[in-house]
């Protein structure tokens, strides 16, 4: 049987400081090196013909870290989204971002802005970050922007419209380094996503193992509620 790639993969990066620990650095290199990683899985994923990616890289309640590392992660996130820009652009990815704008640098948002804006109309891959994002607060939002509008009555996929970003859900939830929860990522979107679980650390986390979640998936019997 032909191997069948899902359209959207989402991706619960975990493990960055677990990784620097095991190896005597701090937890903000295995934040660099976790990028290192999600480079090479953008782009395998964009090869075997991904559709959609969507990444979780830092939660509404992740500011309860230390500022030190919270300092470190906006810096970080701001001088990747300069350094990749010349990547996007020359393999045709379409960058998005899915999340809250409360308490992100100008600087931060400008810079998303801009890359959002240029990349708009590029026909490849959709990379979507979950950035300063919890799915309850998602859902809460869209439910305001519903009570604005003053609609008393909508369907489940008029309600998707209202989500942060309005793109198809993901039919493979990955999540590293082990732990078996789902963090307040995608709440709504992954009623019937299948959930690959693998104890390899985010940084180690590479092409390889990307075909192993695929390879999982693949062996899935997804019945959506039904039976077969």
């Amino acid at each position: 049987m032909e191997k069948q790639v899902p359209n959207h993969i989402a991706i619960i990066m975990d493990g960055n400081g677990r990784w620097a620990k095991k190896r005597g650095f701090p937890r903000t290199f295995g934040h660099r090196e976790g990028a290192v990683a999600l480079r090479k899985i953008i782009i395998h994923a964009a090869r075997i013909g991904v559709k959609y990616l969507t990444v979780y890289a830092f939660s509404t309640e992740n500011w309860k870290r230390s500022q030190e590392e919270v300092s470190a992660l906006m810096f970080l996130f701001k001088n990747y989204i300069k350094n990749e820009e010349k990547n996007i652009m020359e393999n045709n990815i379409r960058f998005m971002v899915s999340g809250r704008k409360d308490n992100v640098n100008s600087s931060l948002l400008e810079a998303i802005d801009k890359l959002q804006e240029k990349s708009r109309d590029n026909t490849g891959l959709t990379f979507n970050i979950a950035f300063n994002y919890g799915g309850r607060s998602e859902i809460i939002d869209a439910v305001n922007k519903i009570l604005k509008s003053g609609k008393a009555n909508i369907t489940e996929e008029e309600f998707s419209s209202y989500l942060y970003n309005d793109i198809p859900d993901p039919e493979l939830l990955i999540r590293t380094s082990g732990e078996l929860r789902i963090s307040n990522f995608l709440l709504w979107q992954i009623a019937y996503s299948e959930i690959y679980i693998t104890d390899t650390l985010w940084p180690d986390f590479n092409e390889q193992e990307l075909e192993k979640a695929i390879e999982a998936f693949n062996r899935r019997d997804r019945r959506f509620g039904g039976v077969k």
